[in-house]
């Protein structure tokens, strides 16, 4: 491809050797799909971040019955749905990490959910039920591994206000947990959702044995 003559003209010498050099027919051709990947990449990137953004919405959580009309209905019930602050704590707040990286190991572990989907796993209350405990359990682990890292996106230990919270908190936030020995998710579980009977598991007393997960109490908050 030549220049028309008045560019050539103007441009330096060597503008116009490697407009030479990047015009042959090779290298036009290399310069096309360099572009052609290029947009392809801002294409696919985009899609795929939208995607993944619109999996991390209380409304996409909330499509399978087997959220909705379980721990959904749970949720609505606890101050992490509605409080005098109004703000509130999604699904995706307390299940999805924000750090990108996070992000997709933890959509990567969950995919496997889909399979309880398919095969009907927990599709009726009483399935539900049955499998909540496992359930619960594998969430309690996660987030004792990274040390209730949702919980601490909205809950800055640092900031805390001693002062304003009650004796025991104040007490067990300024001690143990400041210490690294526990963290939020050993003394706050079923904040959001029903708990499952707790009989047997390890730092928890029941008061009352049952399934309805009531009147449980755990030693950490006494």
């Amino acid at each position: 491809m030549k220049l028309p003559a008045f560019l050539t003209a103007l441009l330096p010498a060597f503008l116009h050797r490697y407009w030479k050099i990047f015009t042959r027919p090779v290298a036009l051709a290399l310069w096309i799909i360099l572009a052609f990947g290029f947009f392809s990449g801002i294409i696919f990137w985009g899609g795929f971040n939208t995607l993944m953004e619109a999996s991390n919405t209380e409304a996409f959580c909330t499509t399978c019955h087997e959220m909705h009309d379980n721990v959904f209905q749970e949720l609505k019930t606890t101050i992490h749905f509605s409080n005098r602050s109004g703000v509130r704590a999604s699904c995706p707040d307390c299940h999805v990490p924000h750090e990108w990286t996070h992000k997709i190991v933890r959509k990567v572990q969950a995919s496997k959910e889909l399979w309880g989907k398919i095969t009907g796993k927990i599709d009726t209350p009483i399935k539900f039920e049955e499998h909540r405990l496992e359930m619960a359990k594998r969430e309690w682990q996660r987030m004792k591994e990274n040390d209730s890292r949702e919980c601490r996106n909205c809950h800055n230990f640092e900031f805390m206000d001693f002062t304003l919270q009650a004796n025991r908190a104040a007490a067990l936030h300024s001690t143990a947990l400041a210490s690294g020995k526990f963290t939020c998710i050993d003394c706050h579980k079923g904040i959001a959702h029903r708990l499952p009977d707790m009989e047997g598991i390890e730092g928890w007393q029941t008061e009352r044995a049952g399934p309805s997960g009531k009147n449980k109490t755990n030693p950490h908050s006494q």
